[in-house]
This record gives C-alpha cells, structure tokens and sequence, in this order.
C-alpha cells in the first residue's frame, strides 16, 4: 500500500491527519466532498490556503473535490443550510447530521475504488458521539464497499482513541498551521464566529492543549484570551 486517501474537511482534525498521514504513507490523496452546507465556501476557501502550503511536499496529491447534494434531504430551514447553528454552551449531540459519515465515505470510497486507493482515513475523535462515528459502523462501511466495489477498501479512524487536545498537540508537532482551518458553523468569511458550539470545542481544546489558540473569532465574549 503506497497510497492513503484522507477525508479532508477543512477542520482542525483532519488537517492533522493529512499531516500525519504524509509522515506515514508515500502518497496521500486529500479528498473534500461538498454536499450543500451553509459554511462550505468558507472552508473551501480555507482548505485551498492551506494546501498552497503544502504544494512543495510531492508526497500529497492535489485536492479531490467531490459533490454529493443533500439540500433535497436537509430541510432548507436546517441549521446546516441556513448557519444558524447551535450556540456556545449546547451539547454535541445538537450538531448531529443524520448520515453525514455514511455519505463522505461512501462517494469517497467509490473514488478510491476507481482510483485503485486501498486505505481511506477520516479525523473521528474519542467523544464522537454519533451511531456513524462507531468503529461497528466503520467496519459495516468498509465492508460494504468492499464488496460493493469489488476491490478491498480499507477504513481507518486513526484518532478515534484520542481527543482534540491531543490531535492539536501532534499538530503543533507536525506544523500544521491551524489558522487556515476551519471549525466554525456560522464563520463570517474565514473568521469564526465565537458563537457556536465548535467554536466553543475548538477553543477548548487549544487550552487544555496547552497551545495557544490562534483562531480569529468575531465574538470574543465567550473565548477567554
């Protein structure tokens, strides 16, 4: 296996895990699939500044930028389509996405298959609350695409025993530059908004990293300095 495909979101863990990933596999295909949320353009946007950053590193392919409409399954009054998001202090459950896993890997597994790309690897944290976050569910995914593609596909969460203060900690290790990603529901362009409760994970996160956090918030009420 000479190639590893990463399910790349714009966001803090993923980012580290493309990183990582390079320090571990002779290529690695970085895979974005848009399906119609509010704050994509402003990951995008992000995503494509920092993979500028790593256009000299030969071992990572350019950007696979993949598409999968969901605006005919998320109510146009969602929170995800209209970023009105789930404030500072709500819990993660509340930014649950019926599904979201099961489509990313499916099209970016039908990808790999085509492109003869055994290993996919997506940034699952510890706490992930979600039943498509579940190594069961994984494996029931890696499996069926497997099967289905007629080739053996190999699914990995390889931070799905830690949780983000670790994954910022192998970061700062491995340079990754965190201002150019994206963790935010409701970001104001690239900025985030300080509002919603990713803000409020990420930002914890830098803290109990012990990093400090270089992120832009619009709104510095609920971030301490």
């Amino acid at each position: 296996m000479t190639t590893s495909a990463v399910l790349l979101s714009g966001g803090l863990d993923s980012a580290v895990l493309l990183a990582d990933e390079a320090t571990r596999y002779p290529l690695v295909q970085p895979i974005y699939v848009a399906v119609g949320l509010a704050w994509e353009p402003a990951e995008r946007a992000l995503l494509e500044a920092l993979l500028a950053r790593s256009r000299g590193d030969r071992r990572i392919r350019p950007l696979a930028a993949l598409s999968v409409d969901m605006q005919d399954v998320y109510a146009a009054s969602h929170w995800a389509m209209t970023g009105d998001a789930p404030a500072y202090h709500t819990p993660d459950e509340d930014v649950y996405l019926p599904g979201r896993n099961i489509i990313l890997l499916a099209k970016a597994g039908v990808y790999c298959a085509a492109a003869r790309i055994d290993r996919l690897a997506l940034g699952t944290l510890a706490h992930n609350p979600f039943p498509d976050a579940t190594p069961a569910f994984r494996t029931a995914m890696q499996q069926a695409l497997s099967l289905g593609s007629g080739r053996p596909i190999e699914i990995d969460a390889p931070y799905a025993t830690i949780g983000k203060p670790e994954v910022i900690r192998r970061g700062a290790a491995l340079g990754v530059p965190f201002e150019l990603t994206l963790s935010c529901m409701s970001p104001s362009r690239q900025s985030h908004c300080g509002r919603c409760s990713k803000c409020r994970e990420r930002h914890d996160a830098f803290v109990a990293a012990g990093i400090p956090d270089p992120t832009t918030y619009v709104d510095t009420a609920n971030v301490a300095s």
